[in-house]
């Protein structure tokens, strides 16, 4: 027998007892983590390759698991249906009879809901027209939208006489000085007259001096739908609240304002269309702002939850009535598919129409690329 035979005849001999004998070697334990959560990941063991199964990458046993009702990260691809809080269960969703849920749905990709109680599902088309029967048409979409909105708001209380919610009174224009003008009605509040315009500057003159305090109680007598019921005094009432300009922040009392005058508003164009008008605008600026304001609360969930879908329609109604911060937002809308299919072609078009009107986002300037031309959508589109 030779030499090199005689030592692998020793080593296999003394195979078994060498191994007893050897130090433990340290053991690893491989570790996945998150900001949250923490679970043990295994190599793979010797029947992985036979069964094609085993330890490989899988979270550790139910005992070893995180605490009850922790979620693991490896969860997100395998459904929970049926099981218990704990999630400690190894068992796939095959062997447990439930079908598994669909990735999307599971890393949060899944489409945006289609609808949204705060948007009327019967909302018309907008048919492009000349520039003021397309913005007539806008008009009266944003007249749906404040008074859709109304439906779902509480009415604002007064701000200086009680907290009984109050019955919002009819609205006339004008302070009836008209001597071949009938007599007003009693029942019926002006709201908007020589008066109460020159008390709206000096609230303002108010806020920009620094009184907060005054000109938000000044805002807020303009905007009790007891006292003058004025809408622009609304909206801006009802941004001194959600900001807490002078006062304590009240993010719903807030929305209560800014609804009201957006249905003021819509009311007082409504009565301009009666009377012959082919658009409104007595209270154009009222009604566009009230609801770029509302479609703010609906996107951060200022007072109210958020609304995705809502947002988008609030803001684009208000981009196509001359608002350029509504078009700068709109069109991130479009860009991020925030309550809408993404869209880069009506994204650059309404980033294009606020640059145009003198609201310039730095960084945008793909938005001039020639394949985001109107005469391109179909050809680059994908």
């Amino acid at each position: 027998m030779g030499l090199r035979d005689k030592f692998k005849r020793k080593d296999s001999e003394g195979e078994g007892s060498a191994h007893q004998n050897a130090p433990l070697t340290p053991e690893f334990t491989i570790m996945r983590t998150d900001t949250h959560n923490a679970e043990v990941i295994h190599p793979p063991d010797d029947n992985f390759y036979e069964k094609g199964t085993g330890n490989y990458l899988r979270p550790d046993d139910a005992e070893k698991s995180p605490s009850p009702g922790k979620h693991r990260s490896l969860d997100v691809f395998r459904s929970t249906r049926g099981r218990s809080a704990s999630v400690g269960s190894n068992q796939s969703s095959s062997t447990s009879g439930q079908r598994p849920r669909r990735l999307s749905q599971r890393l949060h990709l899944s489409r945006s809901p289609v609808s949204s109680e705060n948007v009327p599902q019967d909302l018309p088309d907008i048919i492009v027209q000349d520039k003021e029967g397309t913005e007539s048409q806008w008009e009266q979409r944003a007249t749906i939208l404040a008074r859709e909105n109304e439906k779902h708001r509480s009415r604002p209380t007064t701000p200086v006489y009680g907290s009984a919610p109050p019955t919002l009174p009819q609205l006339r224009l004008g302070d009836g000085s008209n001597e071949d003008a009938p007599p007003p009605d009693p029942n019926v509040k002006v709201v908007s007259s020589k008066q109460i315009d020159e008390d709206i500057q000096e609230a303002i003159r108010l806020h920009e001096a620094g009184k907060l305090e005054q000109s938000t109680a000044l805002f807020g007598r303009l905007a009790d739908p007891k006292g003058a019921n004025n809408p622009l005094s609304q909206v801006l009432y009802g941004l001194a609240l959600r900001h807490g300009w002078g006062c304590a922040p009240n993010t719903a009392a807030a929305v209560s304002y800014l609804s009201a005058a957006a249905s003021n508003a819509a009311e007082i164009e409504q009565m301009a269309l009666q009377a012959g008008l082919k658009k409104g605008g007595a209270a154009k600026g009222e009604l566009v702002l009230a609801i770029f304001e509302l479609a703010n609360c609906f996107r951060h969930g200022w007072g109210i939850p958020k609304d995705p879908i809502a947002a988008k329609q609030y803001y684009e109604t208000a981009a196509n009535l001359g608002d350029t911060d509504a078009m700068n937002e709109v069109a991130w809308c479009y860009l991020e598919g925030f309550g809408t299919k993404k869209n880069k072609f009506i994204a650059a078009k309404y980033y294009r129409q606020a640059e145009e009107n003198g609201n310039k986002i730095i960084g945008n300037t793909w938005i001039w690329k020639e394949k985001y031309n109107p005469e391109n959508e179909k050809k680059f589109k994908k």
